[in-house]
């Protein structure tokens, strides 16, 4: 399997730039693992983070399809350096009655919030690293996933420290 790669895009906030980006991709068989897009602190731009798997080559040549466009104003690749990369997830888990406190228990442990809650279901909600969303579905699994929706990954290089 090919390695995880974690590209940041900044772009002009306009109609039809995702479109343009996403048919990059599409139209040369690329494919997008996780797409996440939200309009920036600048006025007129918008982040998006986009999770792909890709040799060099070909992720070399995905970087510069990107730089092409011509509403794309700065691609990173922040595979290889440090980057702050998180996840939001809600996950709707059914409850019973031998159930609530395990799942109260996790939600303390994986520092969730309990958002929503009914007489049959909790819905959580829980950010993270890509690990700790994966370990808190395994727990929650056996007790009874009803929905779960993710954000799919967001991230920002990490500056560099100074002394």
């Amino acid at each position: 399997m090919e390695p995880k790669h974690v590209l940041t895009i900044t772009v002009d906030n306009q109609a039809g730039v995702l479109s343009r980006v996403v048919g990059l991709f599409s139209g040369r068989g690329f494919n997008i693992e996780s797409l996440c897009v939200a309009e920036s602190h600048e006025p007129g731009l918008s982040h998006m983070t986009i999770v792909t798997r890709a040799n060099a080559a070909v992720l070399e040549q995905i970087e510069k399809q990107l730089n092409k466009l011509v509403n794309v104003i700065k691609v990173q690749n922040l595979s290889d350096v440090p980057a702050v990369c998180r996840e939001m997830a809600l996950i709707k888990v059914r409850t019973r009655p031998e159930t609530r406190d395990e799942i109260l228990r996790l939600v303390d442990i994986f520092r969730c919030k309990v958002v929503d809650v009914t007489a049959e279901h909790y819905t959580l909600e829980v950010t993270g690293d890509e690990g700790k969303l994966a370990a808190l579905v395994d727990l929650l699994k056996p007790m009874g996933i009803k929905e779960l929706a993710r954000t799919g990954i967001t991230a920002l290089s990490r500056e560099k420290k100074t002394n």
